[in-house]
């Protein structure tokens, strides 16, 4: 699909398919959280680097400690939904970024998740000093 590459209007578009709906052809709740997935591993891949290299680069994997979902309307099949993703704050070890899920504009669901630094033995940790630059960008 397409993508804005704008790092503070970043917005990434997905078509619904059979296996994100249900029997009547409406999005299935917990796949909105898959969508706010898809659009943050591509957020990270343009302006950070694969998700999968994050340890290595940086030393720090990056976790969902938390996610809110408010929904508001219905994804329905073939629906081509566009998912924001903005950086909300950045704590010590800790940011949050705001996510919207809407289509022709109608906003469908905020999506806001909470990520954490942490190091592979699962305790949580600083954000290094060169992603905290990109994420304050």
């Amino acid at each position: 699909m397409t993508k804005r590459k704008d790092f503070k209007n970043f917005s990434w578009q997905i078509r619904v398919y059979w296996q994100d709906t249900d029997a009547a052809k409406i999005v299935y709740h917990p796949n909105y959280l898959n969508f706010a997935q898809q659009a943050r591993s591509e957020f990270m891949r343009e302006f950070v680097c694969k998700e999968s290299d994050v340890l290595e680069k940086y030393g720090v994997l990056l976790v969902v400690r938390h996610a809110e979902v408010d929904y508001s309307a219905s994804a329905r099949l073939d629906d081509i939904i566009d998912v924001t993703v903005e950086v909300g704050k950045i704590g010590n070890s800790s940011m949050v970024l705001h996510q919207n899920i809407t289509r022709d504009g109608t906003l469908l669901a905020a999506v806001k998740i909470t990520i954490v630094a942490m190091v592979p033995n699962g305790k949580a940790v600083r954000i290094p000093p060169q992603l905290r630059q990109i994420f304050e960008a």
